[in-house]
């Protein structure tokens, strides 16, 4: 089956759900289609796909996780992943400001609990289309997001934040910032809350730029970040918890997706280039039609690891503690390191389908820009970082008795 005729990564798991869903399909390939219009400019001219992201605001994508009571799609993580997926084949750099958005998303969602000022700030992110970017990376922590140097200061109710942002995706372009903090000047580094600031309470001036081998349209340069805020702005719940709930699992299950959709399209071209040549030569198969069988095999081995994580995650997502669990943690982070380099070696078993067509820019089946922004899945965050940090856990996390 070609690629064309199944384009979902997975198969929503509630029947009842399906017509919404399949307006959220819909409106997902109707921002595609425009992405795909604009990928070349986006990753040649290094810009924000600001008319995808229009687009995406128009059709309702910035509030898949917001409850349906406040307004929101209140969609599964398998819809949110399906998103992913189609944009990641359109324009890889869409695909992504879309994941990343999602998983501040979702930090809000879980963990608002009572606060009304996050209640009400969720209805306006499903009112007013508002996109979020994220603030963690700071200084020369690099990708030690369970680190922040910067303290919250309090005085009246009020609160001050000045950060050093190294990395802010999209920054300049976001309608708000959710960012962590050391959660007062007496805090220890790790000691961090997390904060939703509104794009009237700070102000961005720019430290560093952002050209980059891929992922050029996400703008992920450097600022200084300043905010004044409310404190009810603070989520009544500690970063701690914050980060193995909800930001790990939604950022490597939205990435993983966005990664797969990459290859996916990757896998299409391939395909699309042995049919060509195989006309051309009376039905004969080009030198490269194996690499090509071998790309799709693998892809669909691809879409099965991410759908399956994708149902593990949804089946014990309200129990926290089967979610925080070692074995659990560990295996979202195996993940992810798996996914990333599986990603890498499908878009070059593509590329070598291809031979000189893929490498070429000016080919209809140019492959440059797939391979240059597949590459970023290594390293963001960094695998060895991961390999490093769950080292311990791995040991201490049994092994299955049995494959259920």
């Amino acid at each position: 089956m070609d690629l064309q005729d199944g384009r979902s990564l997975t198969a929503s798991p509630d029947e009842s759900e399906a017509a919404r869903d399949f307006d959220i399909v819909t409106r997902t390939q109707a921002v595609a289609d425009i992405a795909a219009g604009h990928a070349l400019a986006v990753d040649r001219d290094a810009v924000f796909p600001a008319d995808a992201i229009a687009a995406a605001k128009r059709n309702g994508l910035m509030a898949l996780l917001v409850p349906r009571a406040l307004g929101g799609a209140g969609a599964s993580m398998h819809v949110v992943a399906d998103v992913c997926y189609t944009l990641g084949q359109a324009c890889a750099s869409t695909a992504m400001i879309i994941a990343m958005h999602q998983a501040a998303l979702a930090c809000v969602v879980r963990h608002a609990g009572t606060s009304a000022w996050h209640r009400d700030f969720l209805a306006r992110v499903a009112k007013e289309n508002l996109l979020l970017a994220s603030s963690t990376t700071e200084g020369s922590g690099g990708g030690n997001v369970r680190s922040s140097v910067a303290p919250l200061v309090r005085e009246g109710g009020r609160l001050a934040f000045a950060r050093a942002a190294t990395v802010m995706s999209y920054g300049a372009e976001a309608d708000g910032i959710v960012t962590t903090a050391r959660r007062d000047a007496d805090a220890s580094a790790t000691d961090q809350a997390l904060v939703v600031f509104l794009k009237d309470d700070y102000k961005l001036t720019p430290t560093g730029g952002w050209d980059t081998l891929g992922m050029r349209g996400t703008s992920s340069a450097g600022f200084a970040l300043a905010a004044e805020a409310s404190e009810a702005q603070i989520l009544p719940v500690g970063y701690d918890k914050i980060h193995p709930q909800t930001m790990v699992p939604i950022s490597h299950l939205s990435w993983a997706a966005t990664w797969t959709g990459i290859a996916a399209a990757a896998v299409s071209r391939a395909q699309g280039f042995v049919r060509t040549a195989a006309r051309r030569a009376n039905g004969v198969m080009p030198p490269g039609a194996q690499r090509c069988t071998e790309a799709v095999a693998e892809l669909h081995s691809l879409r099965g690891v991410v759908a399956a994580m994708i149902t593990r995650y949804e089946a014990i997502k309200d129990d926290t503690r089967a979610l925080t669990a070692l074995e659990t943690q560990a295996a979202l982070n195996l993940f992810k390191v798996d996914v990333s380099e599986r990603a890498v070696d499908v878009v070059m078993l593509a590329m070598r389908a291809c031979g000189l067509a893929g490498y070429r820019n000016d080919s209809d089946f140019a492959l440059g820009r797939h391979l240059r922004d597949v590459l970023s899945s290594p390293v963001m965050v960094h695998n060895e970082r991961i390999r490093a940090n769950i080292a311990s856990t791995a040991l201490m996390s049994g092994v299955p008795a049995s494959l259920s």
